[in-house]
């Protein structure tokens, strides 16, 4: 690839929230768009969004991701474009206790949060590495750093994009290739069935998050090659108090305020 040509980021989730937000940031800096998610209607409507501001090409994949060995699907679609930015934003939630939890939802999300995205980097991470180039950055909780009683199998694929983020990002220290992992707390996003567009500020607040704000912290954190993002000084205290207050005593209080949610 010449020097001049533009870079190409590859970006899942991408139809609303956090992937829109940070799509948006990526061709506002002349990056080539990849952009994958599970409902074609918002992927198209994020597509016209973002080229009202900008004139980058946008190549849409409308993939389910929590389909065993989709990665590989993905990589063939690709066809030997080099990937410089891989943001694996895609996710969902999981509310129960989990012998009562549906486990086809429950499989689909593990697919989803673990095998899909380290497959996709798998696939794409040893052309990075040839090339001396290259950012990857995973999208992963603050509930990574402790269990979560009645969301048992989210907590814990997102502890598993943390712990493996760290892991690749000091292997591949010298390749020219960073890792970021970014652990944000309660965001305004369709997570939490609120659309992006409802944000009405761009600030990191004490309880919920504008995906604006959360978006520009993880990429300049990205683009800064640092590991471990945590937006918010609230949250930051947050992911080491199970340090402080042991992780029996820290999964107790997750569970109380899950309860409280269960019941309101």
């Amino acid at each position: 690839m010449e020097m001049n040509s533009p870079k190409t980021a590859l970006v899942t989730g991408a139809a609303s929230g956090l992937g829109f937000e940070l799509a948006l940031l990526l061709a506002k800096d002349g990056y080539q768009l990849i952009l994958i998610d599970i409902d074609s209607e918002k992927l198209e409507h994020s597509k016209h969004t973002i080229l009202q501001t900008s004139e980058t090409k946008i190549t849409l994949m409308v993939k389910d991701l929590s389909l065993l060995n989709i990665a590989e699907d993905i990589y063939k679609n690709i066809d030997g474009i080099a990937i410089d930015v891989i943001i694996n934003n895609a996710g969902f939630g999981l509310f129960g206790t989990f012998y009562d939890t549906d486990w086809e939802r429950g499989s689909k999300m593990l697919h989803l949060h673990i095998l899909t995205t380290t497959h996709l980097i798998k696939l794409i991470l040893p052309d990075m590495v040839k090339r001396g180039a290259g950012k990857i950055l995973n999208v992963s909780s603050l509930a990574a750093f402790q269990p979560g009683p009645l969301m048992a199998l989210y907590y814990a694929s997102k502890a598993y994009l943390l712990s493996f983020s760290q892991a690749i990002s000091n292997e591949l220290k010298g390749t020219g290739v960073t890792v970021t992992v970014l652990c944000p707390g309660p965001t305004k996003t369709s997570f939490q069935g609120v659309v992006s567009e409802g944000c009405n500020d761009n600030k990191i607040g004490f309880n919920m998050a504008c995906p604006k704000a959360v978006a520009s912290y993880g990429y300049k954190a990205m683009h800064n090659g640092r590991v471990v993002a945590i937006p918010g000084l609230f949250n930051k205290f947050l992911s080491i108090l199970p340090r402080m207050l042991t992780r029996n005593r820290t999964t107790k209080i997750v569970r109380k305020i899950q309860d409280k949610n269960r019941d309101s």
